[in-house]
C-alpha cells in the first residue's frame, strides 16, 4: 500500500499568526494560498498545513502522487483503492472518497486515540 507523501494538517484558528509563528523555527511557504485560509509550510522534509475554517481537529495527511515538493510522483496507488484495501481490513470510515468518480479524492478514517 503506497500513502504517498504525509505530512500534519493543524487546524487553525488564525492563519496568519500560524504562519508568522512556525515561521520562527524555519519553517518557509511550500503550496497553498494565504487569502484561502490553506498554506503548506516545510521546513527540510517536514511539512505541515495550516487551514483554517476547513475542519475542526488536526489530521495525519498522506497524498497519493504527490512527492515531498507536492510534485507528480508516478507511479502511486489511487485513493479509492487504498479506500477498497483499507476496507477489506475491517477500517472504519468518517468520509469516503466516491469510487465512481475521477480527479481528487479523499477518506478520513480515525486512529484508536481519535487522530484523523
Amino acid at each position: 500500500m503506497q500513502l504517498g507523501t504525509f505530512s500534519v494538517s493543524l487546524a487553525a484558528k488564525d492563519i496568519k499568526a500560524s504562519v508568522a509563528f512556525y515561521e520562527m523555527p524555519g519553517f518557509t511557504h511550500h503550496v497553498g494560498d494565504l487569502s484561502q485560509n490553506r498554506h503548506v509550510m516545510k521546513d527540510g522534509d517536514a511539512v505541515i498545513g495550516l487551514f483554517q475554517g476547513m475542519f475542526e481537529k488536526n489530521s495525519l495527511t498522506f497524498n497519493p502522487g504527490w512527492n515531498q515538493d507536492a510534485q507528480a510522483a508516478p507511479p502511486f496507488t489511487d485513493v479509492c483503492e487504498l479506500q477498497q484495501q483499507l476496507k477489506e481490513t475491517g477500517v472504519e470510515f468518517l468520509a469516503e472518497a466516491d469510487p465512481d468518480t475521477t480527479g481528487p479524492a479523499s477518506f478520513v478514517v480515525v486512529g484508536p486515540d481519535g487522530t484523523r
